[in-house]
């Protein structure tokens, strides 16, 4: 009988039994990269991120309660890793582009490179289409993008986003109304 995620947090938490860990690692290592990936853009930065994630997860292990889904519970460390690194990467940027007389505009900073293509021959429409999403989606604000990469890509309810963000459920429907609204925006503009 297979053991629920929450079973084996349990068991790395109280015995670190590392035959738990790399289950949980088999079970979710995907879901991890592909959700690093929708926040980063950067597929060696997810791919860092996500395994950073994982690492935390056996750290603290103990430190799970049981009050809400395994998934929940992980997705925060590993959103929370990707928010932190996007704002640490962003000032520097900022700052290493800045001019020397104020701010840089935003249209300075690096855009998400197109995401990978499952398909080799799919028609160039359909890339144009994905890398303006992309790039549209890339201007909000991490907090919307975090929300809409786990509503869309994860299939968490306001609540469950709520729960990873660490916010109210109020202001994760904020930030999805707000992203959405302006993902709109971007892409009907030209």
């Amino acid at each position: 009988m297979e053991l629920s995620d929450e079973v084996l947090c349990q068991r790395i938490g109280a015995q670190r039994d590392e035959d738990a860990f790399e289950q949980l690692v088999e079970r979710h290592q995907r879901r991890a990269y592909r959700l690093a990936w929708s926040i980063l853009g950067d597929a060696d930065e997810a791919r860092d991120l996500s395994q950073e994630a994982f690492l935390r997860l056996f750290e603290r292990a103990s430190s799970f309660d049981g009050r809400s889904r395994f998934s929940t519970w992980f997705h925060r460390i590993l959103v929370n890793l990707c928010l932190d690194h996007r704002r640490r990467r962003q000032g520097w940027l900022r700052r290493w582009l800045a001019p020397e007389a104020g701010a840089p505009g935003d249209d300075a900073l690096e855009r998400l490179p197109a995401p990978p293509e499952d398909d080799p021959p799919a028609r160039v429409a359909r890339k144009q289409l994905m890398a303006k999403a992309w790039q549209a989606l890339d201007r909000l604000s991490p907090q919307q993008r975090a929300a809409l990469v786990l509503q869309i890509e994860e299939d968490l309810s306001a609540k469950e986003i709520a729960g990873v963000l660490d916010c109210s459920e109020a202001t994760v429907r904020v930030h999805l109304h707000r992203g959405v609204s302006a993902l709109r925006k971007i892409l009907t503009e030209g």
